[in-house]
């Protein structure tokens, strides 16, 4: 079971502070996700094993620089993950290299709730809808070469992605919680 996202975000604060334990605990919680996400870019295990360390590296010279205001700390790792094996990937295929393994599908890993929430989430867009995510996501493909590799206009793609988009954070986003001074849509009403 993952931990609460408020967990989390004290965690996040507790790395800035410099607690080893706190990033071995984040580790914990959140490597598998970035290593699935890793491998499924990448397509091979050591690649994305290395991106996963580079990941916490980085979240742990960085903590100080979340902000939660822009995403939930699983959001935040899933895009340091991303970033990295779509750099490695990027870097390996200017190099011309083939990658050594096979497409994943024997990981041990369990996959935890975040990940078969999005999947549920992902199986409520329509395929033209899901095709273009995957491809900007899973591929790092921009929105002109989606457009061009499905022979379909720019402003179509946009408007799949976008839409896709507004679905996936409809259907992610956890229910607001009632707070002193938030109104009924669970928006603060301080200036």
């Amino acid at each position: 079971m993952t931990m609460p996202t408020h967990a989390s975000k004290v965690l996040i604060s507790r790395i800035a502070d410099g607690d080893h334990e706190a990033l071995g605990e984040f580790y914990d919680r959140y490597a598998s996700m970035a290593n699935g996400l890793a491998l499924r870019i990448l397509r091979n295990t050591s690649d994305a094993e290395e991106v996963v360390q580079e990941v916490f590296v980085q979240a742990w010279r960085q903590a100080d620089r979340y902000d939660p205001t822009r995403g939930t700390p699983e959001a935040w790792i899933s895009t340091l993950a991303r970033t990295r094996a779509l750099d490695k990937l990027r870097r390996r295929t200017s190099r011309r290299e083939d990658p050594s393994e096979a497409a994943p599908g024997t990981t041990s890993t369990p996959p935890n709730v975040e990940v078969l929430a999005v999947r549920r989430a992902l199986s409520g867009l329509s395929a033209p809808q899901r095709t273009v995510l995957e491809l900007a996501y899973y591929d790092g493909l921009t929105q002109s070469e989606i457009a061009q590799r499905l022979g379909e206009p720019l402003g179509t793609v946009k408007t799949r992605i976008r839409t896709a988009m507004i679905r996936l954070r409809e259907t992610l986003s956890p229910l607001p919680t009632a707070t002193p001074g938030a109104d009924s849509n669970g928006d603060s009403q301080t200036p």
